[in-house]
Protein backbone atom coordinates (compact mmCIF):
# COMPACT_ATOMS: atom_id res chain seq x y z
CA UNK A 1 0.00 0.00 0.00
CA UNK A 2 0.79 3.40 -0.71
CA UNK A 3 2.70 5.41 2.62
CA UNK A 4 0.86 8.54 2.95
CA UNK A 5 1.33 10.74 6.45
CA UNK A 6 -1.17 10.50 9.24
CA UNK A 7 -2.37 13.50 8.77
CA UNK A 8 -3.23 12.87 5.20
CA UNK A 9 -4.56 9.43 6.07
CA UNK A 10 -6.87 11.13 8.46
CA UNK A 11 -7.98 13.61 5.80
CA UNK A 12 -8.27 10.09 2.70
CA UNK A 13 -9.82 7.87 5.57
CA UNK A 14 -12.34 10.64 6.47
CA UNK A 15 -13.25 11.57 3.07
CA UNK A 16 -13.86 7.68 1.93
CA UNK A 17 -15.84 7.03 4.52
CA UNK A 18 -18.11 9.99 4.22
CA UNK A 19 -18.40 9.27 0.51
CA UNK A 20 -19.07 5.92 1.59
CA UNK A 21 -21.85 6.68 3.76
CA UNK A 22 -23.84 8.81 1.45
CA UNK A 23 -24.66 5.99 -0.34
CA UNK A 24 -25.74 3.75 2.61
CA UNK A 25 -27.78 5.94 4.58
CA UNK A 26 -30.85 4.64 3.65
CA UNK A 27 -29.84 0.73 4.70
CA UNK A 28 -28.61 2.10 7.70
CA UNK A 29 -32.16 3.26 8.52
CA UNK A 30 -33.59 0.81 7.74
CA UNK A 31 -31.01 -1.64 9.44
CA UNK A 32 -31.86 0.55 12.42
CA UNK A 33 -35.71 0.18 12.67
CA UNK A 34 -35.36 -3.71 12.21
CA UNK A 35 -32.72 -4.12 15.21
CA UNK A 36 -35.16 -2.00 17.76
CA UNK A 37 -38.34 -3.74 16.66
CA UNK A 38 -39.13 -6.29 19.38
CA UNK A 39 -37.33 -4.15 22.34
CA UNK A 40 -40.76 -2.62 23.40
CA UNK A 41 -43.27 -5.20 21.63
CA UNK A 42 -42.57 -7.04 24.04
CA UNK A 43 -44.31 -5.14 26.46
CA UNK A 44 -47.40 -4.65 24.29
CA UNK A 45 -46.53 -1.24 23.32
CA UNK A 46 -46.13 -1.35 19.80
CA UNK A 47 -46.90 -3.74 16.07
CA UNK A 48 -44.34 -5.06 14.33
CA UNK A 49 -44.58 -2.66 10.63
CA UNK A 50 -41.17 -3.88 9.80
CA UNK A 51 -40.71 -7.63 8.16
CA UNK A 52 -37.74 -8.16 5.64
CA UNK A 53 -35.57 -5.78 3.69
CA UNK A 54 -37.84 -4.99 0.46
CA UNK A 55 -40.82 -4.29 2.61
CA UNK A 56 -39.07 -2.42 5.61
CA UNK A 57 -37.67 -0.20 2.59
CA UNK A 58 -41.07 0.45 1.18
CA UNK A 59 -42.70 0.72 4.60
CA UNK A 60 -39.95 3.73 5.54
CA UNK A 61 -40.57 5.47 2.43
CA UNK A 62 -43.99 5.35 3.03
CA UNK A 63 -44.27 6.80 6.16
CA UNK A 64 -41.30 9.05 6.33
CA UNK A 65 -41.09 9.80 2.42
CA UNK A 66 -38.26 9.17 0.12
CA UNK A 67 -36.19 11.77 1.57
CA UNK A 68 -36.84 9.73 5.06
CA UNK A 69 -34.16 6.93 3.68
CA UNK A 70 -31.51 9.31 4.67
CA UNK A 71 -33.02 10.19 7.90
CA UNK A 72 -29.57 11.13 10.14
CA UNK A 73 -27.29 11.49 7.21
CA UNK A 74 -25.96 15.17 8.74
CA UNK A 75 -24.98 13.55 11.95
CA UNK A 76 -24.27 10.29 10.02
CA UNK A 77 -21.24 12.14 8.12
CA UNK A 78 -20.19 13.95 11.20
CA UNK A 79 -19.76 10.57 13.18
CA UNK A 80 -18.12 8.76 9.58
CA UNK A 81 -15.44 12.00 9.61
CA UNK A 82 -14.68 12.05 13.48
CA UNK A 83 -14.88 8.44 14.08
CA UNK A 84 -12.97 7.63 10.72
CA UNK A 85 -10.67 10.24 10.65
CA UNK A 86 -9.29 9.56 14.10
CA UNK A 87 -9.30 5.72 13.57
CA UNK A 88 -7.11 5.78 9.99
CA UNK A 89 -4.88 8.24 11.56
CA UNK A 90 -3.98 6.20 14.29
CA UNK A 91 -3.39 3.04 12.38
CA UNK A 92 -1.54 4.94 10.19
CA UNK A 93 0.69 5.59 13.05
CA UNK A 94 0.97 2.17 14.02
CA UNK A 95 1.86 1.76 10.38
CA UNK A 96 4.83 4.19 10.35
CA UNK A 97 6.13 2.68 13.21
CA UNK A 98 5.99 -0.52 12.08
CA UNK A 99 3.65 -1.63 14.76
CA UNK A 100 1.40 -3.48 11.65
CA UNK A 101 5.20 -5.60 10.79
CA UNK A 102 4.94 -7.54 13.76
CA UNK A 103 2.79 -10.86 14.27
CA UNK A 104 -0.93 -9.70 15.26
CA UNK A 105 0.29 -5.90 15.04
CA UNK A 106 -2.43 -5.46 12.26
CA UNK A 107 -5.58 -6.74 14.39
CA UNK A 108 -4.10 -4.65 17.52
CA UNK A 109 -3.64 -1.24 15.84
CA UNK A 110 -7.05 -1.75 13.80
CA UNK A 111 -8.89 -2.67 17.11
CA UNK A 112 -7.19 0.36 19.27
CA UNK A 113 -7.26 2.78 16.38
CA UNK A 114 -10.90 1.48 16.23
CA UNK A 115 -11.98 2.19 19.98
CA UNK A 116 -10.43 5.69 20.09
CA UNK A 117 -12.50 6.39 16.54
CA UNK A 118 -15.51 5.32 17.96
CA UNK A 119 -14.92 7.04 21.65
CA UNK A 120 -14.65 10.93 19.62
CA UNK A 121 -17.05 9.37 17.23
CA UNK A 122 -19.88 8.27 19.90
CA UNK A 123 -21.94 11.64 20.34
CA UNK A 124 -22.98 11.89 16.63
CA UNK A 125 -23.88 8.38 16.20
CA UNK A 126 -26.25 8.79 19.26
CA UNK A 127 -27.74 11.52 17.55
CA UNK A 128 -27.31 9.43 14.12
CA UNK A 129 -29.50 6.60 15.94
CA UNK A 130 -31.90 8.81 17.64
CA UNK A 131 -32.91 9.99 14.08
CA UNK A 132 -33.21 7.40 12.23
CA UNK A 133 -35.23 5.76 14.38
CA UNK A 134 -37.84 8.80 14.89
CA UNK A 135 -41.28 7.80 12.50
CA UNK A 136 -44.86 8.23 12.90
CA UNK A 137 -46.59 6.99 15.83
CA UNK A 138 -47.94 3.84 13.88
CA UNK A 139 -44.51 2.55 12.30
CA UNK A 140 -42.68 3.29 15.43
CA UNK A 141 -40.35 1.09 17.32
CA UNK A 142 -38.14 1.81 20.21
CA UNK A 143 -37.89 4.84 22.46
CA UNK A 144 -38.55 8.12 20.04
CA UNK A 145 -37.04 11.16 21.33
CA UNK A 146 -38.69 13.23 18.90
CA UNK A 147 -35.86 15.83 17.80
CA UNK A 148 -35.75 18.13 14.84
CA UNK A 149 -32.31 18.67 13.99
CA UNK A 150 -28.93 17.60 15.00
CA UNK A 151 -28.18 20.98 16.64
CA UNK A 152 -31.21 20.19 18.61
CA UNK A 153 -30.89 16.71 19.16
CA UNK A 154 -27.02 18.33 20.83
CA UNK A 155 -28.73 21.25 23.25
CA UNK A 156 -31.54 18.73 23.91
CA UNK A 157 -29.44 16.12 25.40
CA UNK A 158 -26.80 19.00 27.01
CA UNK A 159 -29.20 20.52 28.91
CA UNK A 160 -31.11 17.27 30.36
CA UNK A 161 -28.33 14.65 30.54
CA UNK A 162 -25.15 16.65 30.96
CA UNK A 163 -21.58 16.64 28.98
CA UNK A 164 -21.60 13.05 29.69
CA UNK A 165 -25.41 12.14 28.48
CA UNK A 166 -23.51 12.70 24.40
CA UNK A 167 -21.14 9.42 25.38
CA UNK A 168 -24.89 7.82 26.50
CA UNK A 169 -24.14 3.92 24.79
CA UNK A 170 -20.67 4.42 24.35
CA UNK A 171 -19.93 1.13 26.13
CA UNK A 172 -21.71 -0.75 23.60
CA UNK A 173 -19.84 1.47 20.16
CA UNK A 174 -16.12 1.12 21.75
CA UNK A 175 -16.60 -3.12 21.57
CA UNK A 176 -18.40 -2.80 18.04
CA UNK A 177 -15.67 -0.80 16.64
CA UNK A 178 -13.13 -2.25 18.10
CA UNK A 179 -14.09 -5.77 16.32
CA UNK A 180 -15.37 -4.04 13.18
CA UNK A 181 -12.07 -2.05 12.67
CA UNK A 182 -10.01 -4.99 13.67
CA UNK A 183 -11.32 -7.46 11.77
CA UNK A 184 -11.93 -4.66 8.33
CA UNK A 185 -8.25 -3.48 8.26
CA UNK A 186 -6.61 -6.81 8.88
CA UNK A 187 -8.51 -8.96 6.57
CA UNK A 188 -8.84 -5.90 3.78
CA UNK A 189 -4.79 -6.20 4.07
CA UNK A 190 -4.29 -9.97 3.86
CA UNK A 191 -6.95 -9.77 1.06
CA UNK A 192 -5.36 -7.69 -1.31
CA UNK A 193 -2.12 -9.30 -0.49
CA UNK A 194 -3.89 -12.49 -1.73
CA UNK A 195 -5.76 -10.96 -4.72
CA UNK A 196 -2.49 -9.57 -5.94
CA UNK A 197 -0.87 -13.39 -5.19
CA UNK A 198 -3.28 -14.90 -7.76
CA UNK A 199 -2.57 -12.55 -10.10
CA UNK A 200 -6.25 -12.93 -11.74
CA UNK A 201 -5.91 -8.86 -11.95
CA UNK A 202 -3.40 -6.07 -12.67
CA UNK A 203 -1.40 -5.24 -9.13
CA UNK A 204 -2.29 -1.89 -9.60
CA UNK A 205 -6.06 -1.94 -10.72
CA UNK A 206 -8.86 -0.67 -8.51
CA UNK A 207 -10.29 -3.82 -9.23
CA UNK A 208 -7.68 -5.79 -6.81
CA UNK A 209 -8.84 -3.36 -3.55
CA UNK A 210 -12.63 -4.18 -4.64
CA UNK A 211 -12.03 -7.86 -4.43
CA UNK A 212 -10.07 -6.99 -1.60
CA UNK A 213 -13.03 -4.94 0.12
CA UNK A 214 -15.47 -7.87 -1.15
CA UNK A 215 -13.78 -9.93 0.75
CA UNK A 216 -13.27 -7.61 4.21
CA UNK A 217 -16.98 -6.86 4.36
CA UNK A 218 -18.16 -10.68 5.12
CA UNK A 219 -15.81 -10.69 7.65
CA UNK A 220 -16.95 -7.47 9.34
CA UNK A 221 -20.83 -7.86 9.18
CA UNK A 222 -20.25 -11.43 10.96
CA UNK A 223 -18.07 -9.98 13.71
CA UNK A 224 -19.70 -6.66 14.19
CA UNK A 225 -23.42 -7.32 13.77
CA UNK A 226 -23.91 -8.63 17.70
CA UNK A 227 -22.44 -5.75 19.01
CA UNK A 228 -24.52 -3.50 16.49
CA UNK A 229 -27.84 -4.55 17.32
CA UNK A 230 -26.50 -3.99 21.40
CA UNK A 231 -25.34 -0.43 20.40
CA UNK A 232 -28.23 0.59 18.61
CA UNK A 233 -30.42 -0.79 21.82
CA UNK A 234 -28.17 1.50 24.06
CA UNK A 235 -28.13 4.55 21.80
CA UNK A 236 -31.35 4.70 21.39
CA UNK A 237 -33.01 4.22 25.19
CA UNK A 238 -34.87 6.19 27.40
CA UNK A 239 -32.69 7.84 30.17
CA UNK A 240 -33.74 9.09 33.59
CA UNK A 241 -32.52 12.16 35.13
CA UNK A 242 -29.32 10.86 36.27
CA UNK A 243 -28.64 9.64 32.72
CA UNK A 244 -29.14 5.94 33.70
CA UNK A 245 -30.73 3.72 31.07
CA UNK A 246 -33.88 2.59 31.79
CA UNK A 247 -33.94 -0.15 29.46
CA UNK A 248 -30.41 -1.83 29.81
CA UNK A 249 -27.56 -1.36 32.32
CA UNK A 250 -24.42 -1.45 29.71
CA UNK A 251 -23.52 -3.72 27.47
CA UNK A 252 -23.44 -7.21 28.88
CA UNK A 253 -27.28 -6.62 30.79
CA UNK A 254 -28.45 -5.66 27.30
CA UNK A 255 -27.07 -8.59 25.81
CA UNK A 256 -28.65 -10.77 28.16
CA UNK A 257 -31.80 -9.72 27.84
CA UNK A 258 -31.94 -10.01 24.34
CA UNK A 259 -30.89 -13.29 24.46
CA UNK A 260 -33.25 -14.33 27.26
CA UNK A 261 -36.44 -12.29 25.91
CA UNK A 262 -36.34 -12.82 21.92
CA UNK A 263 -33.67 -15.87 21.62
CA UNK A 264 -29.72 -15.79 20.49
CA UNK A 265 -30.56 -14.96 16.55
CA UNK A 266 -32.41 -11.83 17.97
CA UNK A 267 -28.21 -10.37 18.53
CA UNK A 268 -28.23 -11.08 14.34
CA UNK A 269 -31.43 -8.65 14.02
CA UNK A 270 -31.10 -6.87 10.48
CA UNK A 271 -28.68 -9.30 9.79
CA UNK A 272 -29.56 -8.71 6.00
CA UNK A 273 -29.65 -5.17 5.55
CA UNK A 274 -26.29 -4.74 8.53
CA UNK A 275 -25.06 -6.64 5.49
CA UNK A 276 -26.63 -4.81 2.68
CA UNK A 277 -25.21 -1.49 4.70
CA UNK A 278 -21.53 -2.60 6.24
CA UNK A 279 -20.97 -4.84 3.54
CA UNK A 280 -21.40 -1.89 0.33
CA UNK A 281 -19.99 0.85 3.27
CA UNK A 282 -16.99 -1.70 4.11
CA UNK A 283 -16.06 -1.97 0.55
CA UNK A 284 -16.57 1.56 -0.82
CA UNK A 285 -15.00 2.73 1.87
CA UNK A 286 -12.10 0.87 1.84
CA UNK A 287 -12.10 1.02 -2.09
CA UNK A 288 -11.98 5.29 -1.55
CA UNK A 289 -9.22 5.15 1.06
CA UNK A 290 -6.96 2.98 -1.18
CA UNK A 291 -7.50 4.94 -4.38
CA UNK A 292 -6.81 8.19 -2.42
CA UNK A 293 -3.76 6.65 -0.92
CA UNK A 294 -2.25 5.68 -4.16
CA UNK A 295 -3.38 9.72 -5.60
CA UNK A 296 -2.13 10.99 -2.43
CA UNK A 297 1.58 9.33 -2.46
CA UNK A 298 2.06 9.76 -6.36
CA UNK A 299 1.37 13.14 -6.33
CA UNK A 300 3.91 13.22 -3.18
CA UNK A 301 6.18 11.15 -5.23
CA UNK A 302 6.01 13.87 -8.16
CA UNK A 303 6.40 16.91 -5.69
CA UNK A 304 9.78 15.18 -4.46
Amino acid sequence: METVPPAVDLVLGASACCLACVFTNPLEVVKTRLQLQGELQARGTYPRPYRGFIASVAAVARADGLWGLQKGLAAGLLYQGLMNGIRFYCYSLACQAGLTQQPGGTVVAGAVAGALGAFVGSPAYLIKTQLQAQTVAAMAVGHQHNHQTVLGALETIWRQQGLLGLWQGVGGAVPRVMVGSAAQLATFASAKAWVQKQQWLPEDSWLVALAGGMISSIAVVVVMTPFDVVSTRLYNQPVDRAGRGQLYGGLTDCMVKIWQQEGPLALYKGLGPAYLRLGPHTILSMLFWDELRKLAGRAQHQGT
